[in-house]
């Protein structure tokens, strides 16, 4: 076996739960009986290794051939697999499903065509309760199999529904990856450059979309089809930043999975991630009250059998309880709590970003700089900002490399930095010149903080900040700068300089106001 297939079969071990090491033992012992217990040995070997050593391990056991070892490693994964599916069958429709289409093929070969025809007719009815279109499709072509054996009454009307439903089989599941393909696009653009910075990217998207989006009805689309499309148009809005339109289908989203609640189990990530997109819309327009009323549903997702939580579910709903935790606090401002909590989780944060791949490793250091920078902690602030900005993957999401410069730059003004500010003034420009990044918010932050100088007395100083604030809430409102505003709220911390208070106040202060408005109106 290739070091390639050893590591695989070492991180499968690894991958498994208490629970599915307990069974996969068990699973082996009954089929190889008292003969060979080779298999359970090899596992448990590489089970106890930290790193996979394959002379330690034969070292460890002479019973063990090293010319059979390849052999061995091979079976074992593959033992391990059919194990991990006999766990799973009783809580995961599909893997009960595809197992009555493997049923319903024996009985077929076996010219047992009536017995096939009920088996098939069970799946059909479990595959359309979860709408599953590729299972039904499958089982579609064993009813056209069944029906060229087995002629009698009505066998035309037979064909005929048969040949209309895989037509109609056919259509939902290229309106699927109709959606999932133009998601896919968009998908990848968006963890490039992030929101769209001015008309040409608007426009790009907009035809993009337009193009690519199939002729459809939406009332007579099916359960999955309008899952991804409501999936699609929050990624679409979200890119655009209309943000009210992508709260609207993600409401529509988590919606479906709240009506058809026996799909939450089967399609767990794409639950997950309807409740996440559904948070982050709701922090975007500031539904504070739904926010954290999501946030429950968040959370019980951790109480789902435990052989759906998967790693990949694991990793993903520790991301979002982290980030949407720390998005409360922006929402409230209370970023005093945000740094107490972050202290405590800090070791077991570190290790867990370590888990996460470089799109949500990016906004987690950015979230992360937010909340110590609320706090007045500038030099962590910019601590994690480094890890940003010293980062060689400038080809994901290039507006939080652009803004972590801006935050970063803003900082070190807080520090009293002035021997640095104008080396990374010049730095942030050739950055932001060279992503074409350059815009009228990015322009009157840099000339700003150029003419500084701490020469300036206090009563100098103030005037500085309202002019300054003074040209940036214009800002807010145009389709193509107000994507500054979404990374750091620079007009409470020009309000926090002018009036001479925390910034934590200030946007607290406004937190308030809005939410003493949401209670009223509830």
């Amino acid at each position: 076996m290739s070091k390639e297939k050893s590591d695989a079969l070492f991180n499968l071990i690894k991958s498994l739960k208490k629970s599915e090491k307990r069974y996969f033992r068990l699973f082996v012992s009954a089929e190889e009986g008292h003969s060979d217990k080779k298999y359970i040995r090899l596992f448990d070997l590489i089970d106890s290794q930290n790193v996979f050593d394959e002379e330690a391990l034969l070292k460890k056991d002479s019973s063990i051939n090293p010319k059979q070892l390849s052999n061995l490693k091979a079976h074992l994964y593959k033992k391990i697999l059919q194990s991990i599916r006999q766990y799973n069958q009783s809580t995961v429709l599909d893997i009960q499903i595809r197992e009555m289409i493997d049923h319903a093929q024996i009985l077929f070969n076996r010219s047992l065509y009536d017995q096939c025809a009920t088996v098939l007719k069970k799946a059909k009815k479990h595959a359309h309760k979860i709408d599953n279109l590729e299972l039904q499709l499958e089982i579609l072509k064993w009813e056209k199999n069944v029906l060229t054996q087995t002629v009698g009454p009505g066998n035309q009307i037979r064909v005929n529904r048969i040949i209309e439903e895989v037509q109609d089989t056919n259509n939902r599941i290229n309106n699927i990856n109709s959606f999932t393909n133009l998601s896919v696009k968009l998908n990848s653009l968006y963890y490039k450059i992030g929101f769209i910075r001015n008309k040409s990217d608007y426009e790009k998207i907009v035809n993009m979309f337009n193009i690519s989006m199939p002729n459809f009805n939406e009332e007579e689309l099916s359960l999955n089809e309008k899952l991804n499309l409501y999936s699609l148009f929050v990624n679409y809005y979200f890119f655009i930043q209309d943000f009210e339109n992508g709260y609207k289908f993600a409401k529509k989203w988590v919606a479906l999975f709240d009506k058809h609640k026996e799909i939450r189990i089967s399609k767990v990530d794409m639950y997950l991630r309807a409740i996440n997109n559904l948070m982050i819309a709701q922090y975007k327009v500031y539904k504070y009250y739904e926010f954290v009323e999501t946030s429950r549903q968040l959370r019980q997702i951790r109480h789902f059998p435990k052989n759906v939580i998967n790693e990949n579910i694991r990793l993903k709903l520790l991301k979002y309880t982290y980030v949407h935790e720390f998005n409360r606090f922006f929402m409230l401002g209370d970023f005093d709590l945000g740094v107490s909590l972050l202290t405590k989780i800090k070791p077991g944060l570190e290790q867990f970003i370590t888990q996460l791949d470089n799109h949500s490793t990016m906004i987690m250091y950015y979230k992360i700089a937010c909340l110590y920078f609320g706090n007045s902690n500038y030099s962590d602030a910019i601590s994690w900002l480094n890890r940003i900005i010293n980062s060689d993957k400038v080809d994901i999401r290039e507006d939080i490399h652009s803004f972590a410069r801006i935050l970063n730059l803003i900082s070190h003004y807080e520090l009293g930095n002035v021997d640095v500010i104008d080396y990374y003034i010049r730095s942030t420009y050739r950055f932001l010149l060279k992503k074409d990044d350059m815009h009228d918010f990015q322009k009157y932050i840099l000339k700003f903080l150029k003419k500084l100088s701490f020469s300036f007395t206090e009563d100098k100083l103030i005037p500085e900040f309202k002019k300054l604030r003074k040209q940036l809430l214009p800002l807010q409102n145009n389709p193509y700068e107000k994507r500054a505003f979404i990374y750091f709220d620079i007009i409470a911390w020009l309000e926090c300089k002018i009036q001479k208070r925390p910034v934590a106040d200030v946007i607290s202060e406004k937190a308030q106001v809005i939410l003493r408005k949401q209670r009223k109106a509830a």
